[in-house]
Protein backbone atom coordinates (compact mmCIF):
# COMPACT_ATOMS: atom_id res chain seq x y z
CA UNK A 1 0.00 0.00 0.00
CA UNK A 2 1.14 3.51 -0.56
CA UNK A 3 0.46 7.10 0.85
CA UNK A 4 -3.04 8.10 0.22
CA UNK A 5 -1.33 11.66 0.20
CA UNK A 6 0.54 13.15 -2.70
CA UNK A 7 3.32 15.33 -2.01
CA UNK A 8 2.43 18.80 0.08
CA UNK A 9 2.62 21.90 -1.81
CA UNK A 10 5.13 25.03 -0.32
CA UNK A 11 3.06 26.31 1.84
CA UNK A 12 2.01 22.62 2.80
CA UNK A 13 5.02 21.70 3.30
CA UNK A 14 6.31 24.42 5.67
CA UNK A 15 3.53 23.93 7.91
CA UNK A 16 4.37 20.09 8.04
CA UNK A 17 8.17 20.91 8.77
CA UNK A 18 7.33 23.34 11.50
CA UNK A 19 5.02 20.84 13.20
CA UNK A 20 7.75 18.33 13.47
CA UNK A 21 10.19 20.57 14.53
CA UNK A 22 7.80 21.13 17.53
CA UNK A 23 8.81 18.05 18.65
CA UNK A 24 12.24 17.94 17.97
CA UNK A 25 12.72 20.89 19.57
CA UNK A 26 11.13 19.31 22.67
CA UNK A 27 13.23 16.59 22.29
CA UNK A 28 16.11 18.31 21.90
CA UNK A 29 15.82 20.59 25.10
CA UNK A 30 14.72 18.12 27.31
CA UNK A 31 18.05 15.74 26.52
CA UNK A 32 20.41 18.76 27.28
CA UNK A 33 18.50 20.66 30.06
CA UNK A 34 18.68 17.48 32.76
CA UNK A 35 22.32 18.17 33.29
CA UNK A 36 22.21 21.27 34.85
CA UNK A 37 19.40 20.34 37.58
CA UNK A 38 20.84 16.95 38.29
CA UNK A 39 22.93 17.97 41.76
CA UNK A 40 19.56 19.59 42.84
CA UNK A 41 17.44 15.99 41.41
CA UNK A 42 20.15 13.83 43.57
CA UNK A 43 19.69 16.06 46.79
CA UNK A 44 15.78 15.45 46.44
CA UNK A 45 16.00 11.74 45.58
CA UNK A 46 19.13 11.38 48.56
CA UNK A 47 21.45 10.03 46.01
CA UNK A 48 25.01 10.94 45.26
CA UNK A 49 24.81 13.01 41.83
CA UNK A 50 27.20 10.32 40.43
CA UNK A 51 24.69 7.96 40.58
CA UNK A 52 22.24 9.82 38.40
CA UNK A 53 24.56 9.52 35.49
CA UNK A 54 22.02 6.18 35.06
CA UNK A 55 19.28 8.39 34.64
CA UNK A 56 21.07 10.12 31.44
CA UNK A 57 22.50 6.56 30.42
CA UNK A 58 18.71 5.04 30.30
CA UNK A 59 17.84 7.69 28.25
CA UNK A 60 20.54 7.24 25.28
CA UNK A 61 19.96 3.46 25.69
CA UNK A 62 16.42 3.74 24.77
CA UNK A 63 17.43 5.98 21.71
CA UNK A 64 20.02 3.49 20.59
CA UNK A 65 17.53 0.68 20.79
CA UNK A 66 14.60 1.92 19.66
CA UNK A 67 15.78 4.28 16.38
CA UNK A 68 16.88 1.62 14.29
CA UNK A 69 13.21 0.11 13.69
CA UNK A 70 11.29 3.25 13.37
CA UNK A 71 11.48 2.98 9.85
CA UNK A 72 9.72 -0.55 9.73
CA UNK A 73 7.43 0.81 12.54
CA UNK A 74 6.04 3.63 10.57
CA UNK A 75 5.72 1.84 7.55
CA UNK A 76 3.68 -0.96 9.00
CA UNK A 77 1.53 1.76 10.99
CA UNK A 78 1.35 4.21 9.29
CA UNK A 79 4.40 7.32 10.11
CA UNK A 80 1.57 9.95 10.99
CA UNK A 81 -0.12 7.32 13.42
CA UNK A 82 3.31 6.78 15.02
CA UNK A 83 4.35 10.00 15.25
CA UNK A 84 1.80 11.01 16.98
CA UNK A 85 2.05 8.07 19.32
CA UNK A 86 5.92 8.67 20.13
CA UNK A 87 4.81 12.41 21.26
CA UNK A 88 2.58 10.91 23.78
CA UNK A 89 5.14 8.08 25.42
CA UNK A 90 7.68 11.52 25.27
CA UNK A 91 5.19 13.54 27.60
CA UNK A 92 3.90 10.09 29.58
CA UNK A 93 7.84 9.70 30.57
CA UNK A 94 7.65 13.75 31.32
CA UNK A 95 4.94 13.27 34.03
CA UNK A 96 6.61 10.02 35.23
CA UNK A 97 9.85 11.59 36.12
CA UNK A 98 8.04 14.73 38.31
CA UNK A 99 5.70 12.10 40.15
CA UNK A 100 9.37 9.47 40.98
CA UNK A 101 10.55 9.62 44.30
CA UNK A 102 13.36 6.74 43.86
CA UNK A 103 16.55 6.70 41.20
CA UNK A 104 15.17 3.10 39.57
CA UNK A 105 11.69 5.30 38.89
CA UNK A 106 13.50 7.66 37.66
CA UNK A 107 15.60 5.88 35.33
CA UNK A 108 12.21 4.22 34.30
CA UNK A 109 11.00 7.03 33.45
CA UNK A 110 13.71 8.30 31.51
CA UNK A 111 13.80 5.69 29.48
CA UNK A 112 10.10 5.75 28.63
CA UNK A 113 10.65 9.56 27.42
CA UNK A 114 13.87 7.96 25.01
CA UNK A 115 11.15 5.69 23.34
CA UNK A 116 9.21 8.55 22.46
CA UNK A 117 12.00 10.58 21.60
CA UNK A 118 13.76 7.59 19.63
CA UNK A 119 10.44 7.65 17.44
CA UNK A 120 9.53 11.36 17.34
CA UNK A 121 13.09 12.20 15.64
CA UNK A 122 13.22 10.13 12.40
CA UNK A 123 9.76 9.54 11.91
CA UNK A 124 9.19 13.37 12.05
CA UNK A 125 12.08 13.63 9.57
CA UNK A 126 10.32 10.41 6.99
CA UNK A 127 6.84 12.67 7.37
CA UNK A 128 8.78 15.52 6.36
CA UNK A 129 10.80 13.90 3.29
CA UNK A 130 7.51 12.17 1.90
CA UNK A 131 6.01 15.11 1.83
CA UNK A 132 7.93 18.10 0.44
CA UNK A 133 9.13 18.38 -3.17
CA UNK A 134 12.12 18.39 -4.20
CA UNK A 135 12.50 22.01 -4.93
CA UNK A 136 11.16 23.05 -1.12
CA UNK A 137 13.20 20.69 0.93
CA UNK A 138 16.14 22.89 1.55
CA UNK A 139 13.43 25.33 2.80
CA UNK A 140 11.50 22.52 5.10
CA UNK A 141 15.15 21.39 6.05
CA UNK A 142 15.88 24.64 7.45
CA UNK A 143 13.10 24.31 10.27
CA UNK A 144 14.06 21.21 11.27
CA UNK A 145 17.62 21.74 11.92
CA UNK A 146 17.02 24.53 14.26
CA UNK A 147 15.38 22.33 17.48
CA UNK A 148 19.87 20.66 17.16
CA UNK A 149 21.03 23.96 17.30
CA UNK A 150 19.26 25.94 19.51
CA UNK A 151 17.93 22.71 21.95
CA UNK A 152 21.91 22.62 23.70
CA UNK A 153 22.56 26.48 23.38
CA UNK A 154 19.27 27.02 25.31
CA UNK A 155 18.95 23.85 27.32
CA UNK A 156 21.71 24.81 30.13
CA UNK A 157 20.45 28.59 30.12
CA UNK A 158 17.01 27.52 30.65
CA UNK A 159 17.81 24.65 33.24
CA UNK A 160 20.32 27.20 35.14
CA UNK A 161 16.83 29.27 35.43
CA UNK A 162 14.72 26.43 36.49
CA UNK A 163 16.97 25.35 39.29
CA UNK A 164 17.38 28.20 40.81
CA UNK A 165 13.97 29.78 41.08
CA UNK A 166 11.92 27.44 40.84
CA UNK A 167 11.50 23.33 41.49
CA UNK A 168 13.26 20.90 39.68
CA UNK A 169 9.90 18.87 38.30
CA UNK A 170 9.39 22.09 35.72
CA UNK A 171 12.09 21.24 33.91
CA UNK A 172 9.85 17.89 32.45
CA UNK A 173 6.32 19.92 33.15
CA UNK A 174 7.36 22.31 30.70
CA UNK A 175 7.49 19.29 28.01
CA UNK A 176 3.46 19.72 28.65
CA UNK A 177 2.25 22.33 26.83
CA UNK A 178 4.79 21.61 24.03
CA UNK A 179 4.16 18.63 23.43
CA UNK A 180 0.10 19.09 23.22
CA UNK A 181 -0.20 21.77 20.69
CA UNK A 182 2.58 19.30 18.75
CA UNK A 183 -0.32 16.48 18.90
CA UNK A 184 -2.55 18.83 18.55
CA UNK A 185 -0.87 20.39 15.08
CA UNK A 186 -0.10 16.74 14.73
CA UNK A 187 -3.21 15.77 14.20
CA UNK A 188 -4.72 18.43 12.34
CA UNK A 189 -2.18 19.22 9.90
CA UNK A 190 -0.22 16.31 9.35
CA UNK A 191 -1.27 14.37 5.77
CA UNK A 192 -3.10 11.27 6.75
CA UNK A 193 -0.55 7.71 5.19
CA UNK A 194 -1.89 4.21 4.93
CA UNK A 195 0.27 1.41 6.45
CA UNK A 196 2.71 0.33 3.65
CA UNK A 197 3.73 -3.38 2.70
CA UNK A 198 6.32 -4.11 4.47
CA UNK A 199 8.84 -7.39 4.74
CA UNK A 200 9.78 -9.32 8.02
CA UNK A 201 10.59 -7.59 11.13
CA UNK A 202 14.45 -8.38 11.60
CA UNK A 203 14.17 -9.66 14.85
CA UNK A 204 18.38 -10.08 15.09
CA UNK A 205 19.08 -6.74 13.33
CA UNK A 206 17.28 -5.31 15.83
CA UNK A 207 19.15 -7.02 18.81
CA UNK A 208 22.60 -6.54 16.85
CA UNK A 209 21.82 -3.22 16.58
CA UNK A 210 20.69 -2.46 20.02
CA UNK A 211 23.29 -4.04 21.30
CA UNK A 212 25.95 -1.67 19.76
CA UNK A 213 24.97 1.21 19.75
CA UNK A 214 24.06 1.15 23.72
CA UNK A 215 27.42 0.33 24.08
CA UNK A 216 29.10 2.58 22.33
CA UNK A 217 26.92 5.32 24.25
CA UNK A 218 27.54 3.95 27.39
CA UNK A 219 31.16 3.68 27.02
CA UNK A 220 30.95 7.37 25.52
CA UNK A 221 29.06 8.51 28.88
CA UNK A 222 32.08 6.93 30.79
CA UNK A 223 34.48 9.16 29.40
CA UNK A 224 32.66 12.10 30.11
CA UNK A 225 33.88 11.59 34.18
CA UNK A 226 37.52 12.04 32.72
CA UNK A 227 39.42 9.98 35.20
CA UNK A 228 41.52 8.26 32.63
CA UNK A 229 40.54 4.75 30.67
CA UNK A 230 38.35 1.96 33.29
CA UNK A 231 38.05 -1.14 32.19
CA UNK A 232 34.45 -0.85 31.96
CA UNK A 233 34.95 1.75 29.29
CA UNK A 234 37.73 0.48 27.48
CA UNK A 235 35.49 -3.21 27.92
CA UNK A 236 31.96 -0.99 26.78
CA UNK A 237 33.84 0.70 23.79
CA UNK A 238 35.04 -2.86 22.38
CA UNK A 239 31.82 -4.49 22.84
CA UNK A 240 30.18 -1.65 20.87
CA UNK A 241 32.57 -1.60 17.98
CA UNK A 242 32.84 -5.55 17.93
CA UNK A 243 28.36 -5.40 17.64
CA UNK A 244 28.86 -2.81 15.26
CA UNK A 245 30.71 -5.20 12.85
CA UNK A 246 28.44 -8.14 13.29
CA UNK A 247 25.73 -6.10 13.21
CA UNK A 248 27.21 -4.67 9.13
CA UNK A 249 27.37 -8.36 8.47
CA UNK A 250 24.40 -9.54 9.25
CA UNK A 251 22.74 -6.23 7.68
CA UNK A 252 23.96 -6.90 4.39
CA UNK A 253 23.30 -10.76 4.32
CA UNK A 254 19.26 -10.41 4.61
CA UNK A 255 16.87 -9.29 2.29
CA UNK A 256 15.36 -6.78 4.38
CA UNK A 257 17.74 -5.67 7.74
CA UNK A 258 16.94 -3.42 10.42
CA UNK A 259 19.37 -0.97 8.44
CA UNK A 260 19.90 -1.00 5.23
CA UNK A 261 23.52 0.00 4.52
CA UNK A 262 23.59 -0.71 0.68
CA UNK A 263 21.75 3.12 0.60
CA UNK A 264 25.53 4.21 1.20
CA UNK A 265 26.57 3.24 -2.66
CA UNK A 266 24.41 6.62 -3.58
CA UNK A 267 26.61 9.33 -3.23
CA UNK A 268 24.61 12.02 -2.00
CA UNK A 269 23.81 9.86 1.02
CA UNK A 270 26.83 8.63 1.32
CA UNK A 271 28.26 12.12 1.44
CA UNK A 272 25.69 12.96 4.62
CA UNK A 273 25.78 10.39 6.84
CA UNK A 274 29.98 9.71 6.39
CA UNK A 275 30.51 13.16 6.23
CA UNK A 276 27.96 14.37 8.28
CA UNK A 277 29.17 12.09 11.17
CA UNK A 278 32.41 13.16 11.10
CA UNK A 279 31.60 16.89 10.93
CA UNK A 280 28.97 16.35 13.95
CA UNK A 281 31.40 14.20 16.13
CA UNK A 282 33.86 17.68 15.90
CA UNK A 283 31.16 19.73 16.36
CA UNK A 284 29.32 17.89 19.29
CA UNK A 285 31.85 18.46 21.56
CA UNK A 286 30.78 21.84 21.95
CA UNK A 287 28.25 21.48 24.06
CA UNK A 288 30.40 19.53 26.31
CA UNK A 289 33.52 21.62 26.09
CA UNK A 290 32.74 25.12 25.85
CA UNK A 291 30.60 24.83 29.23
CA UNK A 292 33.07 23.65 30.91
CA UNK A 293 36.01 25.98 29.98
CA UNK A 294 33.68 28.78 30.68
CA UNK A 295 32.61 27.83 33.99
CA UNK A 296 35.76 25.71 35.34
CA UNK A 297 37.98 27.22 33.25
CA UNK A 298 37.11 30.75 33.29
CA UNK A 299 35.09 30.73 36.73
CA UNK A 300 31.66 31.77 35.13
CA UNK A 301 28.52 30.77 36.68
CA UNK A 302 25.89 28.49 34.73
CA UNK A 303 23.53 31.20 34.48
CA UNK A 304 26.34 33.28 33.00
CA UNK A 305 28.07 30.66 30.67
CA UNK A 306 24.51 30.11 29.35
CA UNK A 307 23.87 33.33 28.40
CA UNK A 308 27.24 33.52 26.29
CA UNK A 309 26.46 30.79 24.44
CA UNK A 310 23.04 31.53 24.01
CA UNK A 311 24.39 34.11 20.92
CA UNK A 312 25.19 30.67 18.65
CA UNK A 313 21.25 30.41 18.59
CA UNK A 314 20.97 33.28 17.09
CA UNK A 315 23.51 33.02 14.59
CA UNK A 316 21.49 29.90 13.43
CA UNK A 317 18.13 31.87 13.68
CA UNK A 318 19.73 35.18 11.48
CA UNK A 319 20.87 32.26 8.68
CA UNK A 320 17.06 30.74 7.87
CA UNK A 321 16.15 33.19 5.87
CA UNK A 322 19.22 32.90 4.02
CA UNK A 323 20.07 28.96 3.62
CA UNK A 324 17.91 28.43 0.62
CA UNK A 325 19.41 31.46 -1.19
CA UNK A 326 22.84 30.51 -0.90
CA UNK A 327 22.69 26.55 -2.04
CA UNK A 328 20.56 27.88 -5.04
CA UNK A 329 23.64 30.00 -5.86
CA UNK A 330 26.80 27.60 -4.91
CA UNK A 331 24.95 24.07 -4.95
CA UNK A 332 25.59 21.64 -2.19
CA UNK A 333 29.62 20.45 -3.25
CA UNK A 334 30.84 23.91 -2.62
CA UNK A 335 28.72 25.19 -0.06
CA UNK A 336 29.96 21.67 1.83
CA UNK A 337 33.29 22.16 1.10
CA UNK A 338 33.76 25.69 1.96
CA UNK A 339 30.70 26.54 4.36
CA UNK A 340 32.37 23.45 6.29
CA UNK A 341 35.77 24.66 6.59
CA UNK A 342 34.53 28.09 7.83
CA UNK A 343 32.87 26.32 10.61
CA UNK A 344 35.46 24.31 11.58
CA UNK A 345 37.83 27.13 11.76
CA UNK A 346 35.24 28.51 14.11
CA UNK A 347 35.04 25.71 16.25
CA UNK A 348 39.26 26.03 16.52
CA UNK A 349 39.18 29.75 17.35
CA UNK A 350 36.57 29.27 20.05
CA UNK A 351 39.90 27.45 21.38
CA UNK A 352 41.68 30.99 21.50
CA UNK A 353 39.79 32.53 24.38
CA UNK A 354 40.75 33.16 27.80
CA UNK A 355 39.57 34.70 31.03
CA UNK A 356 40.37 38.30 29.69
CA UNK A 357 38.87 38.30 26.05
CA UNK A 358 36.25 40.64 25.80
CA UNK A 359 32.71 39.48 25.81
CA UNK A 360 32.15 41.10 22.75
CA UNK A 361 34.59 39.01 21.14
CA UNK A 362 32.79 35.63 22.58
CA UNK A 363 30.00 36.73 20.75
CA UNK A 364 30.91 37.51 17.31
CA UNK A 365 32.54 33.99 17.48
CA UNK A 366 30.10 31.95 19.05
CA UNK A 367 27.42 34.09 16.58
CA UNK A 368 29.57 33.42 13.62
CA UNK A 369 29.90 29.69 14.45
CA UNK A 370 26.01 29.26 14.67
CA UNK A 371 25.64 30.78 11.14
CA UNK A 372 27.89 28.70 9.70
CA UNK A 373 26.69 25.38 11.66
CA UNK A 374 23.25 26.80 10.38
CA UNK A 375 24.15 26.25 6.62
CA UNK A 376 25.91 22.86 7.00
CA UNK A 377 23.43 21.27 9.00
CA UNK A 378 20.71 21.97 6.85
CA UNK A 379 22.92 21.11 3.80
CA UNK A 380 23.86 17.76 5.19
CA UNK A 381 19.95 17.22 6.28
CA UNK A 382 18.69 18.06 2.89
CA UNK A 383 21.14 16.16 0.45
CA UNK A 384 20.34 13.01 2.19
CA UNK A 385 17.55 12.63 0.35
CA UNK A 386 18.18 14.46 -3.05
CA UNK A 387 18.42 10.60 -5.07
CA UNK A 388 16.22 8.71 -2.87
CA UNK A 389 12.75 7.04 -4.00
CA UNK A 390 9.71 7.70 -1.85
CA UNK A 391 10.35 3.00 -1.15
CA UNK A 392 14.03 4.23 -0.03
CA UNK A 393 13.04 7.14 2.81
CA UNK A 394 11.71 5.19 5.48
CA UNK A 395 15.20 2.95 5.60
CA UNK A 396 17.56 6.10 5.30
CA UNK A 397 15.68 7.94 8.03
CA UNK A 398 16.55 4.84 10.43
CA UNK A 399 20.31 4.97 8.93
CA UNK A 400 20.69 8.45 8.70
CA UNK A 401 19.46 8.88 12.53
CA UNK A 402 20.90 6.20 14.04
CA UNK A 403 24.20 7.89 12.82
CA UNK A 404 23.54 11.02 13.85
CA UNK A 405 23.25 9.51 17.85
CA UNK A 406 26.23 7.68 17.22
CA UNK A 407 27.83 10.92 16.20
CA UNK A 408 26.26 13.14 19.42
CA UNK A 409 27.90 10.20 21.73
CA UNK A 410 31.33 10.11 19.58
CA UNK A 411 31.28 13.78 20.03
CA UNK A 412 31.24 13.76 23.67
CA UNK A 413 33.78 11.01 23.92
CA UNK A 414 35.91 12.92 21.22
CA UNK A 415 36.14 16.05 24.03
CA UNK A 416 36.31 14.17 26.85
CA UNK A 417 39.72 12.51 25.09
CA UNK A 418 40.59 15.92 23.94
CA UNK A 419 40.74 17.44 27.30
CA UNK A 420 42.30 14.61 29.30
CA UNK A 421 44.97 13.79 26.22
CA UNK A 422 45.92 18.19 26.78
CA UNK A 423 46.08 17.62 30.64
CA UNK A 424 47.92 14.54 30.18
CA UNK A 425 50.86 16.54 27.62
CA UNK A 426 51.14 18.77 30.53
CA UNK A 427 51.40 16.65 32.91
CA UNK A 428 47.99 17.86 35.51
CA UNK A 429 45.64 16.45 37.26
CA UNK A 430 43.30 19.39 37.85
CA UNK A 431 41.66 20.52 34.56
CA UNK A 432 42.39 24.26 34.24
CA UNK A 433 41.95 26.63 31.01
CA UNK A 434 44.90 25.46 30.16
CA UNK A 435 43.18 22.15 28.73
CA UNK A 436 40.84 23.28 26.01
CA UNK A 437 43.28 25.21 23.38
CA UNK A 438 44.41 21.80 22.51
CA UNK A 439 41.04 20.05 23.12
CA UNK A 440 39.42 22.64 20.15
CA UNK A 441 42.35 21.49 18.00
CA UNK A 442 41.76 17.95 18.29
CA UNK A 443 37.74 18.05 17.56
CA UNK A 444 38.14 20.75 14.90
CA UNK A 445 40.55 18.61 12.69
CA UNK A 446 38.56 15.35 13.39
CA UNK A 447 35.32 17.64 11.76
CA UNK A 448 38.16 18.25 8.97
CA UNK A 449 38.30 14.61 7.98
CA UNK A 450 34.44 15.48 6.90
CA UNK A 451 36.06 17.58 3.90
CA UNK A 452 37.47 14.80 2.25
CA UNK A 453 33.98 13.08 1.81
CA UNK A 454 32.36 16.26 0.43
CA UNK A 455 35.38 16.34 -2.21
CA UNK A 456 34.49 13.39 -3.67
CA UNK A 457 30.47 14.29 -4.04
CA UNK A 458 29.54 15.14 -7.96
CA UNK A 459 29.78 18.79 -8.93
CA UNK A 460 25.93 18.93 -9.32
CA UNK A 461 25.05 16.81 -6.88
CA UNK A 462 21.79 17.36 -5.40
CA UNK A 463 20.76 19.80 -7.90
CA UNK A 464 17.52 19.72 -8.51
CA UNK A 465 16.93 19.96 -4.60
CA UNK A 466 19.36 23.25 -3.96
CA UNK A 467 18.19 24.84 -7.86
CA UNK A 468 21.17 25.71 -8.76
CA UNK A 469 21.65 25.66 -12.71
CA UNK A 470 25.37 25.44 -14.75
Amino acid sequence: MTTDTAPAGRVAARTIALVVASALFMENIDSTILSTALPTIAADLQVNPLALKLALTSYLVSLAIFIPPSGWIADRFGARRVFAAAVLVFMAGSVACTTVSTLPGFVVARFLQGMGGAMMVPVGRLIVARNTPKEGFVAAMTWLTMPALLGPVLGPLVGGVIVTHYPWHWIFLINLPIGLLCLTLALLLLPREAPRAVGRFDGAGFVLSGLALSALMLGSMELTEMTGPSSQMLGLLAFGMVMSVALVWHCNRVAEPILDFSLLRIATFRGSVLGGTLFRTGIGAIPFLLPLMLQLGFGLSAIESGALTFVSALGALFMKPVNARILRRFGFRQVLLVNGMLAIVSLAAIGLFHASTPHAVIYAVLFLGGCLRSIQFTSLNSIAFADLSQEQMSRATSLSSAAQQVSLGLGVTLGATAVAASMAWRGGDVLTAADFPAAFLIVAAVSALSLLVFRRLPEDAGAQMSGRRK
